[in-house]
């Protein structure tokens, strides 16, 4: 059951994360639904809305000029009675104040009076001067004659009064309460300018949480009463309709919200999409597309009439801000910088009265939840089968089918269907079973990895993992060291002891051995009962491999003494007594490959450097060394405690061969004990060629305790016997020194 999941890791990885998604994506989490707003923005940049022909909405804007030519804002309500004379004169069809009106105008007659009786300037300016009609009241005057919508702040504080609607709402279903926001309190106009207004309506701008304003409330709640906004509020009065009606979830039978969600608002013939909140998204048209008149040339009377009228005429206009002092100042999706406001509701009622509209429709969160699982599903399924890049293309595909489904939707449908989820879901799955996958994989090529340590060098391992094309047939001729070691006597140990013993001490006994080696970047080639055949410069370059050859070899005589006297005194493990090696050593071009069957591989080396080493190792208990080296090897092992010991014609090999006994390292080849010897046995070595067999007992008898001091009594002993036979034997004219080696 364990290995069954093991197996099936990446499935279930992926499913988890496929259940993480959908969990977030029904939650609507929050840092997901920022990356929604920002695609829909991409989509608004990309393709605002065009309008065709003259646009219905113009903007008189109370910009900056406007502030600098006329003061300080707010101006008297005589120049905005004037404003809104001119735009009823020009025949607008409607003039919208994104303002609210709600204290009275500070310069009226009787305010100015008030305020110098308080000084004490009493009479100065007279009682005619006081009972002078109030701004507001002129103001109130010329909204009377032009149709208009002022404006009105909801507050979150109960403040203010009831809002007195020209049309009052009507409903199809329950209250919806739940999502469209309620307030308590609201900032009214002046009541003689409300009366005066053919319209009243909501100037509250809500935007999201990054501070950009992607939707228009349509209908807001308060005290119990929907109330519309400026831009809803604008078209009825423009298009002298009744009242709006709110269409809820529970009134249409025909969407998937709960019940009392708003689903639509309509005006006349007009259906107006909003979501559950009453709000409608906004089609922004491109920066700078509205129409925009600076107010003091209207006030001022520096437009014309002719030029006001071919401005504004059978128009709707609204009235608003952009200078920085008023702050109000928006973010659109379409807007580098920030925009005024009023612009917001001009682009709003445009798209009111154009009739064409961004729509989320209420069934696209199932239709998302249903492409995540789908897709998200299907992934799962195929990138184990498939593999990284297949998967990859496959993911990529998906990724931009629902890229591209969620862009013709929004520029040929205008729906607003949200591919964030979908594609977090194809790369998050994607990304996690690929590592799922990569884990699984590599967990178990650490698991072969390790079985094959066992029997390959890791470097071997390693090249095959990342070339398994190595495993084909065949091999390279390369200049390579190879080391054959033997233990000495072990048909005797074998004979003394049972099979399980003898298995038992070859792993305490090859263990360490192979341990040796492995740290000498050798590549372990094979056991041979007791014996270890290794070599170095292949699989991978080892240019020092004639040094590291032989410090593995000295380190392994060293390893050797140490076993012996850990394991005498201990009675746990099988230890037979006083163990020797000998190790032949040699060096010279060999085929080095994966030798064998095409059913049965074994990456091995063959040549005659690999016969020479394998004989050497022989000749070690002849000689009394425990390592001999082929002269190939010696040549490169400068500064390495070396004695020539003989000139020797190995078995099975025409051509003689010049051994040499492996002492030590650098340290020994310095030593005084080493120094006399190796003059001494030089000097021997020359007489024993040249046949002057006093000399040769001289220098034997001379150097005794050095051989002795060194460990190699038994080379002594085999050039004192060799001397005193040949002493007493008729050589050949052409004796050459030359050995015969008669055994293995």
């Amino acid at each position: 059951m364990i290995d069954k999941l093991r197996r099936l890791g990446p499935e279930v990885a992926g499913l988890l994360v496929l259940l993480l998604v959908a969990l977030l994506q029904f939650a609507n989490f929050v840092p997901f639904e920022r990356m929604r707003w920002q695609v829909f923005d991409f989509y608004q940049a990309a393709a605002p809305r065009i309008q065709e022909g003259d646009g219905q909405v113009v903007v008189v804007d109370i910009d900056e000029a406007s502030i600098a030519q006329l003061g300080q804002w707010p101006w008297p309500r005589t120049d905005l009675a004037k404003l809104t004379r001119r735009l009823g004169e020009a025949e607008a069809v409607v003039v919208a104040y994104d303002i609210v009106f709600s204290e009275p105008d500070r310069t009226s007659p009787a305010a100015i009076v008030q305020r110098y009786s308080q000084l004490g300037e009493n009479g100065t300016l007279g009682a005619d001067f006081a009972n002078l009609p109030s701004h507001d009241a002129l103001f109130a005057e010329a909204l009377g004659t032009v149709p208009t919508v002022t404006g009105f702040f909801l507050d979150s504080a109960e403040i203010g009064r009831d809002v007195e609607l020209a049309a009052s709402f009507t409903i199809n279903g329950t209250m919806p309460s739940t999502d469209v926001r309620e307030y308590p309190g609201a900032l009214l106009p002046l009541p003689e300018l409300e009366e005066a207004s053919a319209g009243i309506g909501s100037v509250t701008i809500d935007p999201d949480a990054d501070g950009i304003v992607r939707r228009a409330s349509m209908v807001a709640i308060h005290r119990g009463v929907l109330v519309p906004t400026l831009s809803l509020e604008t078209v009825r009065v423009a298009q002298n309709l009744g009242s709006p009606n709110l269409l809820a979830s529970d009134g249409s039978g025909q969407t998937l919200s709960f019940p009392g969600a708003a689903v639509s608002v309509r005006l006349g013939d007009t259906e107006i999409p909003v979501n559950d909140a009453g709000e409608m998204w906004i089609h922004f048209q491109p920066p700078n597309s509205i129409e925009m008149i600076s107010a003091a040339p209207i006030i001022t009377d520096a437009m014309s009439d002719t030029e006001l009228a071919d401005a504004v005429a059978g128009k709707i206009v609204f009235v608003g801000g952009s200078a920085q002092g008023l702050q109000d100042l928006v973010a659109t999706p379409v807007s580098a910088d920030q925009v005024a406001g009023v612009t917001v509701h001009a682009a709003a009622a445009q798209q009111i009265l154009s009739g064409e509209f961004l729509d989320r429709p209420d069934w696209a969160l199932g239709l998302e939840l249903l492409l995540v699982l789908v897709l998200g599903g299907g992934l799962v399924l195929l990138l184990p089968r498939l593999g990284a890049l297949p998967g990859a293309l496959v993911a990529a595909c998906m990724i931009a089918a629902v890229t591209a489904c969620s862009w013709l939707a929004f520029t040929q449908l205008r729906y607003l269907l949200d591919p964030t989820y979908s594609l977090i879901a194809i790369a998050t799955i994607y990304v996690v079973q690929t590592a799922a996958v990569f884990f699984r994989e590599e967990r178990q090529r650490r698991y072969i990895h390790s079985a094959f340590d066992r029997y390959l060098s890791p470097e071997m391992v390693r090249q095959i993992a990342a070339s398994p094309e190595t495993l084909e047939l065949g091999g390279e001729e390369r200049d390579m060291s190879v080391m054959m070691c033997d233990i000495r006597g072990f048909s005797l140990i074998a004979e003394r002891h049972t099979p399980r013993e003898v298995i038992e001490f070859l792993i305490d006994f090859l263990s360490p051995m192979s341990e040796i080696l492995l740290a000498h970047k050798a590549t372990l080639d094979k056991y041979i009962g007791d014996a270890i055949l290794a070599f170095w410069n292949a699989p991978v370059d080892d240019p020092d491999h004639h040094r590291n050859a032989a410090r593995a070899a000295l380190e392994m005589i060293q390893a050797t003494d140490k076993l012996n006297n850990v394991m005498a005194g201990r009675t746990d493990v099988v230890w037979p007594g006083e163990v020797k090696i000998g190790i032949g050593l040699n060096s010279g071009v060999c085929c080095v490959g994966n030798m064998g069957s095409r059913q049965r591989l074994s990456y091995t080396l063959i040549g005659d450097t690999v016969n020479v080493a394998s004989r050497l190792e022989g000749l070690t208990k002849q000689y009394g060394v425990p390592i001999i080296a082929g002269h190939a090897l010696a040549d490169k092992l400068e500064g390495f405690a070396l004695l020539e010991i003989d000139r020797v014609r190995v078995v099975g090999r025409a051509a003689p061969e010049t051994i040499f006994a492996l002492l030590g390292d650098e340290s020994i080849r310095i030593d005084d004990g080493f120094v006399r010897l190796a003059e001494n046995h030089s000097a021997l070595i020359d007489a024993y060629r040249h046949q002057n067999w006093d000399k040769a007992d001289r220098q034997l008898e001379q150097s005794r305790t050095q051989y002795e001091a060194l460990g190699i009594a038994g080379l002594h002993s085999l050039y004192c016997d060799r001397v005193a036979q040949l002493r007493n034997n008729t050589l050949a004219e052409d004796w050459d020194g030359v050995f015969e080696a008669t055994q293995k």
